[in-house]
């Protein structure tokens, strides 16, 4: 090699290097980049040179090191392949592709390149990773997600690290609207569905609430979640496929059902990395129909105050159908989203969600499905548009729109139950469709007196409500001030406790979830 360019290299080497140190990563990559190209050239028209080669795996490791601050992993991946083709031991690159695995959710993976880098004597400076990505692992295959420390600490401190985790699911054809994700075997009320993390967030400070922003404020907000997604897709050919396969609202029915196995991280089949070009106008339709905000009806945010509104693209649970009737809720956690069964799922059903308030009646139902470009037809709204047309119903409606007495508008509506024989899980429809009237009526004292006896009891239909629309936040606030106010046992505390699991799901334990419910229930 000669000695002018042994020179250019050094000096090249010199700028990429320093500019890494200052963090200049863009900068860094593109000195870097120089480096490498010309780098490789020399090695391919000269004797075999090992400090060069040296050079060039420490180039290309610090070239991932720096994409990777960018969350350019997919590139960061392919030079940190390219430096172990040239020195298939070298540490710093199996401990920079080991932490970009990590960051990528592929545990095992990374469990292995953290492994291997300990073999070259760094067992001191990777025994954390190791043990950050054990547990990892496990969280990953289990489930078992326990969130007590952070809670009972007010969500003060670090957020937990939560693991990517599909549970007993899988994708068919549904019944409700073109793909749908289905339970795999039975599970229990409050039992972990899935846990992941968004592909992108935007949120916003807000001083009141969500109705408080402004359009521009909306606008704004939508238009940097948009490019937000636009960029990481385009780093990113498994995400850019997997969004791909998301719904945007048209032909639903010709759309083909993937494997559920295609969204877990460590799946890095060549199907899940097909090289689409980001379409922008068919990115935006996928987001309009796929995005989640967090503060759904369905949706418990865990963190201290309530002056941020986020939004944000999860590939899996954007294929769960709305249920006025629904059997699951979501926790955000920082950008993790906790699905959890609100109610018992048998094996074979569909997971659903409420994508708008299930304790209104048909008709309010009805205005708000127009946003959501819903027709539902599921057993609930069968049934009550059958049963709300009839005029004894009509009158109730029109009594309570009207300001008639709650107790007495309850006291109809059972008396109506009873002569148009309703039974079973439709009265629990009709409950939860007058649950204001319900919830007033036991709330006032004056109503109680009068009609009290004459009414079932709050337990009753509190039960009847969570057997067809699941865990409710309302619900349980409401549950929660009968047991204060009429100095409730340990049956009624446990009553409590089995509805806060359908509400928040098995992410704490007992005396966590007091402070749990503290913090997001009570006043």
């Amino acid at each position: 090699m000669a000695a002018e360019e042994d020179e250019q290299l050094q000096q090249l080497r010199s700028k990429a290097t320093e500019l890494f140190i200052r963090e200049e990563w863009n900068a860094s990559i593109e000195a870097y980049s120089h480096f490498i190209t010309l780098c490789t050239q020399t090695l391919s028209h000269s004797l075999p040179n090992q400090k060069l080669r040296r050079s060039l795996c420490i180039a290309l490791c610090n070239r991932a090191e720096a994409r990777s601050k960018l969350k350019d992993f997919h590139c960061a991946l392919r030079d940190c392949d390219h430096a172990l083709e040239l020195d298939a031991t070298h540490s710093k690159t199996l401990l920079c592709k080991g932490k970009i695995l990590l960051c990528l959710n592929r545990y095992a993976s990374a469990l292995e390149c953290f492994r291997t880098a300990t073999l070259d004597g760094n067992a001191e400076s990777v025994s954390g990773y190791l043990e950050r990505c054990k547990s990892l692992e496990l969280l990953s295959k289990t489930g078992c997600l326990d969130l007590s420390d952070w809670v009972s600490n007010g969500f003060r401190g670090k957020l937990p690290e939560l693991a990517e985790h599909i549970g007993a699911v899988e994708i068919r054809r549904s019944e409700i609207s073109g793909r749908g994700l289905f339970a795999t075997k039975n599970i229990d009320a409050g039992s972990l569905i899935l846990v992941t993390k968004a592909i992108a967030m935007e949120r916003s400070i807000i001083m009141g609430g969500v109705q408080d922003l402004s359009e521009d404020a909306q606008l704004a907000m939508w238009k940097n979640f948009i490019d937000k997604v636009f960029e990481f897709v385009g780093k990113c050919p498994r995400t850019r496929g997997l969004i791909n396969r998301l719904s945007s609202g048209e032909n639903e029915e010709e759309l083909e059902v993937p494997d559920v196995g295609l969204f877990r991280p460590e799946n890095v089949e060549k199907d899940g990395e097909v090289e689409v070009d980001v379409d922008m106008v068919k990115l935006v339709g996928i987001l309009d129909v796929n995005s989640l905000t967090e503060d759904a009806v369905s949706a418990n945010v865990l963190r201290r105050g309530n002056d941020y509104y986020g939004v944000g693209l999860w590939l899996l649970p954007s294929l769960i159908n709305h249920s006025c009737c629904p059997n699951a809720r979501r926790l955000h956690v920082g950008d993790y989203l906790v699905v959890h069964a609100s109610k018992d799922l048998k094996a074979g059903e569909e997971v659903t969600f409420a994508y708008f308030d299930p304790l209104c009646g048909l008709s309010k139902r009805k205005e708000m499905s127009v946003n959501w470009c819903i027709h539902c037809k599921c057993k609930r709204c069968r049934f009550e548009g059958e049963v709300f047309p009839k005029q004894e119903i009509r009158e109730i409606e029109i009594g309570l729109e009207r300001g008639m007495d709650v107790g007495g508008v309850v006291f109809k509506l059972e008396e109506q139950m009873k002569r148009l024989k309703v039974r079973g899980k439709e009265k629990g429809y009709l409950r939860a469709s007058f649950w204001e009237a319900y919830s007033q009526a036991y709330r006032t004292e004056r109503a109680m007196k009068r009609w009290g006896r004459k009414i079932p009891t709050a337990e009753a239909v509190v039960d009847s409500i969570t057997d067809v629309v699941g865990g409710d936040h309302r619900l349980l606030k409401f549950v929660m001030e009968e047991f204060k106010k009429n100095s409730g046992g340990v049956v009624e505390r446990d009553k409590v406790f089995k509805m806060a699991k359908q509400v928040f799901g098995k992410v704490v334990k007992k005396q966590a979830m007091k402070t749990l419910l503290q913090l997001c229930i009570a006043d």
